[in-house]
């Protein structure tokens, strides 16, 4: 690298750290605004535990999830006061391409998406685990909670002739009510198992049946069996229970694409929204690229209004990124939809209006 990459690496990093510490204390005023009420009213909540317990992993969420938008408006304001001060004129007189100038600002961008892919993949899901955890004990509903702590109706496929079926099971103290175990060779049900009460033992992984009732079919005859309790150990745990997106963002991606293996033999039809948090640990970190490309082409020539028009086109295509991600996130949960198409569908429309300026720029 020259001494030019050095000076614009440098700069680049710095204006980008100093963007990051500037929106990250805005999310945290923003926050504690809205939960102000929730900390008060808990008389035997500590400052300490809120920053250590909540707001230490706050800020690893957010500062993470503004990586890229941080990249994106650090570059625009470093690379137009190097517009504005001539020096972009300098370095082109010297026929430096607009290609060769591209280099530090990637190298920056490099850095950035390995962290942020680090973070995203490994570090960022044991922090919401966390940070989650708070918020349902102190600052959730009861409404809330109790849809958390709750799950009713609910049916799961545990093998390929295997199926279980529970009315209602409070994940809270590992207990529910209305079981049902089926057992079928191909269409013709082999066995059935049903019983009142179900709880689970975390100590051995057992669960054990109350007022139980066992139907075994065979082609001449039926046998019944019942009792009053028995334990026995079947393919699942409670947490397999909770089908809700909020939990994929307290799984490291190991565990997460475990899961999702394991729920798909399982015949768990929408996964959808498991897989749009899995694929979204990459496409937003890889977004700092199309980013930091797109910025530096509408930042390289000196514009009249200078970075301040810069700045504002920046923001608002910033802003439609966002608002595309979002409708993409919520587009890609729904069942029956690619959801890795939803989920790069933000940087493809970015990505070509990154190559647009591009090659706009290089003339």
């Amino acid at each position: 690298m020259k001494i030019i990459d050095w000076y614009i690496l440098k700069r680049f990093l710095v204006t980008f750290l100093f963007t990051l510490l500037i929106l990250i204390p805005i999310a945290i005023a923003i926050d504690i605004s809205e939960k102000i009420d929730n900390f008060l009213e808990h008389t035997d909540l500590g400052l300490y535990q809120i920053i250590d317990e909540y707001y230490k992993n706050f800020i690893i969420y957010y500062a993470n999830t503004f990586m890229p938008l941080a990249l994106f408006i650090a570059v625009i304001l470093f690379t137009s006061k190097l517009s504005s001060n001539t020096e972009i004129i300098a370095i082109t007189n010297a026929r430096v391409s607009f290609t060769r100038f591209l280099y530090p600002y990637f190298v920056g961008a490099t850095l950035v998406t390995i962290i942020s892919l680090g973070m995203n993949h490994f570090v960022v899901p044991n922090s919401s685990k966390e940070r989650k955890k708070f918020e349902r004990e102190y600052i959730k509903n009861n409404r809330q909670k109790h849809e958390l702590k709750y799950v009713r109706e609910f049916s799961l496929q545990l093998t390929d002739s295997t199926y279980i079926f529970i009315r209602s099971f409070d994940t809270e103290a590992n207990a529910g009510y209305d079981f049902t175990s089926e057992v079928y060779d191909g269409i013709e049900m082999k066995s059935k198992l049903v019983s009142d009460r179900i709880s689970f033992s975390e100590k051995d992984s057992t669960f054990t049946l109350s007022n139980w009732k066992l139907r075994k079919i065979f082609k001449d005859r039926d046998s019944i069996f019942s009792g009053s309790k028995i334990d026995t150990a079947f393919n699942f745990t409670p947490r397999d229970l909770i089908y809700k997106s909020a939990l994929a963002q307290e799984m490291p991606s190991g565990e997460l694409q475990e899961f999702i293996g394991v729920s798909k033999k399982r015949g768990v039809k929408n996964l959808n929204a498991y897989l749009v948090e899995f694929y979204k640990r990459t496409s937003l970190p890889i977004a700092s690229y199309i980013l930091t490309i797109i910025a530096v082409a509408l930042a390289f020539r000196k514009r009249r209004g200078g970075t301040g028009v810069n700045l504002a086109i920046g923001i608002g295509l910033m802003f439609m990124y966002v608002f595309l991600m979002k409708i993409a996130e919520v587009l890609g949960a729904v069942a029956g939809v690619n959801s890795l198409l939803y989920v790069w569908l933000p940087n493809i429309v970015f990505g070509c209006v990154a190559i647009y300026l591009y090659l706009n720029a290089r003339k």
